[in-house]
C-alpha cells in the first residue's frame, strides 16, 4: 500500500511540471514583448560585461605604457647621469696640469746608486788600520768588531803594565839581594811575614821570578803586536772580499757512483764507488 501511495504521488508531481512548462511556454507566445524584454536585457548585459572588459584592458594597456615610459625616461636620466660623470673626469684628466718635476742631475743619480752599491777600498782600509786602531774597520762599516778589537787591546795593555810592574819589583829585590842589602823594604814587601828561608834561596828565588814576569811583559808585548796585525789583516780581507758572490747553493754531497774502469782489462769495465761532489 504504500509503495503504491508513492507511486501516485510521483505521478503527481510529474504532471505538475508538465503543466507549469507548458504554461510558461504558452505565456512566452502569448506576451512577445516579455520574451524581446528579457533577451535585451540580457543582451545589454553581455554588451555591458564586454564594455567593461575592453576599458578594463585598455586601462591595463595605458598602465603598461606609463610603466613603460617611466623606465625608459629612468633609463635616459641614469645615462645622462652616467655619461655627463664621465665627460667631467674625462675633462678633468685632460685639462690636469702636468706637475713641475725638477730634473736630478746624473751626478747626483750616480752619487745615490755608489751610496747604495758601496764597496770599501782595500788599501785604503789597510793604511785606516794601519794608522788609527780600529780605522779599517770603522772606514768597512763593520762597527760590530770594534768592541774586540779595543777589548783585545785593552786586554794587552794590562797584562803588560803589571807584568812590567812584578817584573821591576822583583829586579830590584833580586839586586838588593844580590848586593846583601836584605832589610830593604823591596826584598821585607815580597817575603810573606814569618817565612823563614836562607838567603841563597831567597836570591835563586827572586831571579826566577824576575825572569818569569820579564818573560810574560814580552809575551804580552807581542799579543799587543798580534792584536794590531790582525785588526790591519781583517780590514784588508773584509774590504778584499766585499764583493765576493756567496750563492746560497753552496753544498757539497756524497752519493754512490758507478766508475768507468778503462784500465782494467781482466776485470769488468765498470766498478762501484763514492762520488764527492762541491757546488759553488
Amino acid at each position: 500500500m504504500i509503495r503504491i501511495k508513492n507511486i501516485y504521488r510521483w505521478r503527481i508531481v510529474l504532471l505538475l511540471c508538465l503543466f507549469e512548462t507548458v504554461g510558461i511556454a504558452m505565456y512566452g507566445q502569448n506576451h512577445p514583448r516579455a520574451a524581446a524584454k528579457r533577451m535585451q536585457k540580457e543582451a545589454t548585459d553581455s554588451l555591458n560585461i564586454s564594455k567593461k572588459a575592453s576599458e578594463t584592458k585598455d586601462k591595463l594597456l595605458k598602465d603598461k605604457k606609463k610603466v613603460e615610459t617611466a623606465v625608459i625616461a629612468a633609463d635616459s636620466i641614469i645615462g645622462d647621469s652616467i655619461a655627463t660623470e664621465n665627460r667631467h673626469k674625462l675633462k678633468e684628466l685632460t685639462t690636469k696640469v702636468t706637475p713641475n718635476v725638477a730634473l736630478v742631475p746624473s751626478d747626483s743619480i750616480q752619487a745615490a746608486l755608489n751610496k747604495k752599491i758601496w764597496t770599501p777600498n782595500p788599501v785604503k782600509a789597510t793604511w785606516l788600520a794601519l794608522v788609527i786602531p780600529g780605522g779599517g774597520q770603522i772606514y768597512n762599516r763593520k762597527y760590530w768588531k770594534l768592541p774586540i778589537i779595543y777589548g783585545g787591546f785593552a786586554g794587552c795593555a794590562y797584562a803588560l803594565s803589571w807584568n812590567n810592574k812584578m817584573y821591576k819589583d822583583y829586579m830590584q829585590a833580586y839586586k838588593d839581594a844580590r848586593d846583601e842589602k836584605w832589610e830593604s823594604t823591596s826584598i821585607t814587601d815580597l817575603i810573606p811575614p814569618g817565612y823563614n828561608i836562607s838567603h841563597e834561596q831567597l836570591t835563586t828565588i827572586l831571579q826566577k821570578r824576575k825572569n818569569l814576569y820579564r818573560r810574560y811583559r814580552d809575551m804580552s808585548i807581542f799579543a799587543f803586536i798580534g792584536v794590531y796585525l790582525i785588526s790591519v789583516i781583517d780590514a784588508y780581507v773584509d774590504a778584499e772580499l766585499s764583493n765576493f758572490d756567496i750563492s746560497p747553493d753552496l753544498s757539497m754531497r756524497i752519493e754512490p757512483a758507478v766508475i768507468n774502469n778503462q784500465f782494467g782489462k781482466m776485470t769488468s769495465n765498470r766498478s762501484l764507488g763514492v762520488q764527492c761532489s762541491f757546488r759553488f
